[in-house]
Protein backbone atom coordinates (compact mmCIF):
# COMPACT_ATOMS: atom_id res chain seq x y z
CA UNK A 1 0.00 0.00 0.00
CA UNK A 2 2.68 2.35 0.79
CA UNK A 3 4.46 1.68 -2.40
CA UNK A 4 1.12 2.58 -4.61
CA UNK A 5 0.95 6.21 -2.59
CA UNK A 6 4.63 6.83 -3.26
CA UNK A 7 3.72 5.47 -6.86
CA UNK A 8 1.43 7.97 -7.20
CA UNK A 9 2.71 10.82 -5.36
CA UNK A 10 5.55 10.32 -8.08
CA UNK A 11 3.21 10.68 -11.08
CA UNK A 12 1.95 14.74 -9.37
CA UNK A 13 5.52 15.33 -8.52
CA UNK A 14 6.82 13.87 -12.41
CA UNK A 15 3.08 16.01 -14.12
CA UNK A 16 3.46 19.23 -11.86
CA UNK A 17 0.03 18.15 -10.16
CA UNK A 18 -1.68 17.32 -12.83
CA UNK A 19 -3.93 14.06 -12.97
CA UNK A 20 -2.82 11.67 -15.66
CA UNK A 21 -4.64 8.27 -16.50
CA UNK A 22 -2.82 5.67 -18.53
CA UNK A 23 -4.11 3.08 -20.42
CA UNK A 24 -3.65 -0.78 -21.65
CA UNK A 25 -2.83 -1.21 -25.24
CA UNK A 26 -4.71 -0.39 -27.82
CA UNK A 27 -6.97 -2.05 -30.13
CA UNK A 28 -6.44 0.25 -33.12
CA UNK A 29 -9.30 -0.39 -35.17
CA UNK A 30 -13.23 0.19 -34.39
CA UNK A 31 -15.84 -2.09 -32.43
CA UNK A 32 -17.12 -4.55 -34.55
CA UNK A 33 -21.28 -4.74 -34.28
CA UNK A 34 -22.66 -3.63 -30.91
CA UNK A 35 -19.90 -4.56 -28.85
CA UNK A 36 -17.62 -2.30 -27.62
CA UNK A 37 -17.08 1.35 -27.76
CA UNK A 38 -15.09 2.84 -30.82
CA UNK A 39 -12.86 6.24 -29.49
CA UNK A 40 -11.91 8.42 -32.66
CA UNK A 41 -9.12 11.17 -31.79
CA UNK A 42 -8.03 13.61 -34.22
CA UNK A 43 -4.62 14.84 -33.45
CA UNK A 44 -4.64 16.62 -37.13
CA UNK A 45 -4.46 20.47 -35.23
CA UNK A 46 -1.51 19.15 -33.32
CA UNK A 47 0.18 17.69 -36.48
CA UNK A 48 -1.00 14.19 -36.20
CA UNK A 49 -3.61 12.09 -37.36
CA UNK A 50 -6.93 10.76 -36.72
CA UNK A 51 -6.62 7.08 -34.50
CA UNK A 52 -9.17 5.16 -33.87
CA UNK A 53 -9.28 2.02 -31.70
CA UNK A 54 -11.54 -0.05 -29.94
CA UNK A 55 -12.54 0.16 -25.75
CA UNK A 56 -13.88 -3.17 -25.64
CA UNK A 57 -16.68 -4.32 -23.42
CA UNK A 58 -18.91 -1.70 -22.03
CA UNK A 59 -16.87 1.64 -20.75
CA UNK A 60 -18.61 2.95 -17.66
CA UNK A 61 -17.88 6.72 -18.52
CA UNK A 62 -16.48 8.22 -21.67
CA UNK A 63 -13.36 8.74 -20.32
CA UNK A 64 -12.86 4.79 -19.40
CA UNK A 65 -13.77 4.29 -23.15
CA UNK A 66 -10.93 6.48 -23.75
CA UNK A 67 -8.61 4.79 -21.81
CA UNK A 68 -9.99 1.42 -22.81
CA UNK A 69 -9.13 2.34 -26.31
CA UNK A 70 -5.64 2.88 -25.63
CA UNK A 71 -5.45 6.34 -24.48
CA UNK A 72 -3.80 8.75 -21.85
CA UNK A 73 -5.02 11.49 -20.83
CA UNK A 74 -4.60 14.11 -18.29
CA UNK A 75 -6.72 16.77 -16.38
CA UNK A 76 -6.01 21.05 -16.84
CA UNK A 77 -4.04 21.39 -13.27
CA UNK A 78 -6.40 22.93 -10.75
CA UNK A 79 -9.42 21.93 -13.08
CA UNK A 80 -10.17 18.31 -12.63
CA UNK A 81 -12.59 16.98 -15.26
CA UNK A 82 -11.29 19.35 -18.10
CA UNK A 83 -9.52 17.15 -20.27
CA UNK A 84 -5.96 19.10 -21.26
CA UNK A 85 -3.79 16.70 -23.20
CA UNK A 86 -4.55 13.23 -24.78
CA UNK A 87 -1.77 10.95 -25.31
CA UNK A 88 0.69 14.12 -24.22
CA UNK A 89 -0.83 16.42 -26.44
CA UNK A 90 -0.68 19.36 -26.36
CA UNK A 91 2.85 19.60 -24.78
CA UNK A 92 2.59 21.79 -22.95
CA UNK A 93 -0.63 21.82 -21.67
CA UNK A 94 -2.77 25.04 -23.07
CA UNK A 95 -5.00 25.94 -20.22
CA UNK A 96 -7.50 24.81 -23.30
CA UNK A 97 -8.52 28.60 -23.97
CA UNK A 98 -11.86 28.82 -26.41
CA UNK A 99 -9.70 28.42 -29.38
CA UNK A 100 -7.93 25.38 -28.73
CA UNK A 101 -8.94 22.43 -26.57
CA UNK A 102 -10.39 18.94 -26.27
CA UNK A 103 -13.69 18.72 -27.72
CA UNK A 104 -16.06 15.95 -26.89
CA UNK A 105 -17.96 14.27 -29.12
CA UNK A 106 -20.58 11.02 -29.64
CA UNK A 107 -22.04 9.61 -32.60
CA UNK A 108 -23.44 6.47 -34.50
CA UNK A 109 -21.29 4.32 -36.87
CA UNK A 110 -22.77 5.91 -40.56
CA UNK A 111 -24.24 8.48 -38.53
CA UNK A 112 -23.18 11.98 -37.84
CA UNK A 113 -21.31 13.81 -34.52
CA UNK A 114 -23.24 15.46 -31.65
CA UNK A 115 -21.36 17.90 -29.53
CA UNK A 116 -20.91 16.21 -26.21
CA UNK A 117 -23.69 18.21 -23.71
CA UNK A 118 -22.20 16.60 -20.80
CA UNK A 119 -18.85 15.64 -19.05
CA UNK A 120 -16.98 12.72 -20.19
CA UNK A 121 -16.85 12.19 -16.55
CA UNK A 122 -20.29 11.25 -16.31
CA UNK A 123 -21.62 10.07 -20.11
CA UNK A 124 -22.17 6.60 -19.90
CA UNK A 125 -21.40 5.46 -23.98
CA UNK A 126 -23.57 2.31 -25.22
CA UNK A 127 -22.02 -0.32 -26.64
CA UNK A 128 -21.76 0.07 -30.17
CA UNK A 129 -21.64 3.70 -30.07
CA UNK A 130 -18.46 6.10 -31.12
CA UNK A 131 -16.80 8.61 -28.72
CA UNK A 132 -14.96 11.39 -30.27
CA UNK A 133 -12.32 14.18 -29.45
CA UNK A 134 -11.03 16.70 -31.51
CA UNK A 135 -8.38 19.36 -30.43
CA UNK A 136 -9.26 23.27 -31.62
CA UNK A 137 -11.89 25.56 -31.44
CA UNK A 138 -15.17 22.81 -30.83
CA UNK A 139 -14.99 21.35 -34.43
CA UNK A 140 -15.90 17.69 -34.60
CA UNK A 141 -13.66 14.80 -35.67
CA UNK A 142 -12.51 14.91 -39.06
CA UNK A 143 -13.69 12.08 -40.03
CA UNK A 144 -17.31 10.79 -39.37
CA UNK A 145 -18.45 8.28 -36.67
Amino acid sequence: MIRKLWSVLAVLVATGGAVVATSPAAQAAPCTGTSGVTVVVDFTALGGAVQTACAPGDPATGLAALTGAGFSYAFVPRQPGFVCRINALPNPCNGAPTTAYWSYWHGTPGGSWAYATSGASTHDPAPGSVEGWAFGAGTAPSVAP
